[in-house]
């Protein structure tokens, strides 16, 4: 892959930045958000996987050191456990970081909007096959197209980590077809007859990747033989825009109840300036639609 093009030196030029968010469908900025706050965030997720038994015994948690079994997400191994990320404070105020929200609103306006659904990643160097596979956010997510995601590692993610890739330019081909696959999401995108190219780099604490809901991306294995790979994806979007109920709850919820509410997530937090932000504007909620799989019709009565 190629690597990223960096876009400290146009951080000042709304239209700039504007216009290489349309081209590419990605922005990547390095020593962006404060490291102090990352940090925060990786001690109290490392410390509830300690806890658990995920890292190995003897070893700083907050080096994320494991060689036990791949848990994967979604499992009811991994459920409860990412509940318990999902509580996080510190995980939650971190998406509220001014220089991310800054930067969301050259690109979408004053009236930009974190969604309620944040997620983290805990990636094991074990079970490869399960690394998220190429995909477009809005399939899963829906509502308004014009959504962007913030994704970063919550420490330093070198080549053999894996991080994340993106096909610059595929934002410009709409919603692509997909299909049934392991990883994240379930779904994988397909690109083989795009011409677009492939692009990645290590990322430093503090970097961050921000891209359209529409582009194209995917996890990179984390071959790093013993280390987990910890991140974040916070999606920002304008209020006035439709949104799915599906993104006005914690991730891994059951919106029909019985399992994670944001009463639940927000018992004990020592400050109230995050819990129901988005009660202060008025949305306009829509329903998802189901998603066409390649491969599967739909089964007669």
């Amino acid at each position: 892959m190629n690597s990223f093009e960096i876009s400290n030196d146009i951080l000042n030029d709304i239209e700039a930045l504007q216009q290489r968010a349309d081209r590419d469908g990605y922005l990547y900025v390095q020593d962006f958000v404060d490291k102090e706050a990352i940090l925060e965030t990786r001690c109290d997720i490392t410390s509830i996987l300690h806890e658990v038994g995920w890292l190995d015994n003897g070893t700083e948690p907050m080096e994320a050191i494991s060689t036990q079994p791949a848990r994967i997400h979604g499992t009811p191994e991994f459920r409860p456990i990412y509940d318990e990320i999902q509580k996080l404070e510190s995980f939650h105020t971190l998406a509220h970081n001014e220089a991310i929200l800054g930067l969301m609103n050259s690109l979408l306006g004053p009236d930009t909007m974190l969604l309620p659904l944040t997620i983290a990643r805990v990636i094991f160097p074990t079970a490869l096959e399960h690394t998220t596979p190429a995909h477009q956010d809005f399939i899963h997510i829906q509502g308004a197209p014009d959504v962007w995601t913030a994704w970063f590692p919550l420490g330093q993610c070198p080549q053999e980590m894996g991080g994340l890739g993106v096909l610059a330019g595929s934002h410009k081909h709409g919603v692509l077809p997909v299909s049934r696959s392991l990883g994240a999401g379930g779904l994988r995108t397909h690109v083989d007859e795009l011409e677009d190219k492939w692009v990645s780099s290590p990322f430093n604490l503090g970097d961050v990747l921000f891209f359209h809901s529409h582009t194209v991306h995917q996890g990179l294995p984390n071959r790093s033989g013993n280390r987990l790979r910890l991140s974040v994806d916070y999606r920002y979007q304008r209020a006035s825009d439709p949104i799915t109920e599906l993104v006005m709850n914690p991730h891994g919820a059951d919106p029909d109840g019985g399992r994670l509410s944001w009463s639940e997530v927000y018992e004990g937090w020592k400050s109230d300036q995050y819990q129901y932000y988005w009660k202060g504007f008025t949305l306009n909620t829509v329903p998802r639609e189901e998603v066409p799989v390649v491969g599967e019709t739909e089964q007669e009565d």
